[in-house]
């Protein structure tokens, strides 16, 4: 299993405290967001060079444990 802190660190002279991959100024919610708008790990790897399918699983699994600790309301759409 990845560790996430292996390739994400979240320092506040980095892009405001933003989980960035270690050693980048790239934020994981670019990452992510990429994916979201529909782009393959292949697409997101050949625009970010320097990222490995390690840094896209770190992403992921960073994404699950904050949604998986965290307690949510009921989401209601408002008419």
């Amino acid at each position: 299993m990845i560790k996430t802190e292996d390739y994400v660190s979240a320092d506040p002279e980095v892009c405001h405290g933003k989980p960035c991959f270690k050693g980048t100024r790239i934020m994981v919610a670019s990452v992510l967001e990429l994916f979201e708008g529909g782009q393959s790990t292949r697409q997101i790897l050949e625009a970010y060079p320097g990222l490995t399918p390690q840094h896209i699983q770190a992403a992921l699994h960073l994404a699950s444990e904050l949604l998986d600790n965290e307690q949510f309301i009921s989401f209601r759409r408002s008419a």
